[in-house]
């Protein structure tokens, strides 16, 4: 009952997360999502989305499950994809971690991918890697609502 509870409280976190990337998303709409906040060397709205993505799919695959993995990392960070792709990439992602997310409550987890040298501390189970996840998730909706919050700025400078 406890592994289950924490994979359907996982999934409910992830998905929270997801959810409310998209809000933001809709909310800037296109091609606002597409645009770099504060020039070349931050990320667009769109590319947080897609790199989040990615980063729940390798971290509960490859890290936790032992998939096979051809992560191209650099590339997420300039992706660019209309808000209909967006949302077709996070059901996706949500419906492949929730499969995930069963497997590793199940006991199925235990890889040894190299990337579990990333995690914080010296116990690195797979529910660190599945709190490592939630935690990236968490840290990168606050890039993506401070990104929307400078992109609104840059289009009407004068407070409220």
């Amino acid at each position: 009952m406890r592994m289950e509870l924490m994979s359907k409280t996982s999934l409910a976190l992830l998905e929270h997360a997801f959810d409310q990337m998209l809000v933001v998303a809709e909310v800037l709409g296109e091609p606002r999502i597409h645009q770099r906040p504060l020039g070349p060397a931050t990320n667009a709205v769109g590319a947080l989305i897609v790199h989040c993505c990615e980063v729940t799919e390798f971290w509960l695959g490859p890290v936790a499950l032992r998939r096979p993995s051809d992560r191209d990392r650099e590339a997420e960070f300039s992706a660019v994809e209309s808000l209909d792709d967006l949302h077709r990439r996070v059901a996706t992602c949500v419906s492949t971690a929730s499969r995930d997310l069963e497997w590793i409550a199940a006991g199925l987890g235990g890889g040894v991918n190299g990337a579990r040298e990333f995690l914080p501390g010296t116990d690195r189970p797979d529910s660190a890697v599945v709190l490592y996840v939630g935690k990236e998730l968490f840290q990168h909706l606050g890039h993506i609502e401070l990104a929307a919050d400078a992109l609104r700025q840059s289009l009407d400078p004068t407070p409220p």
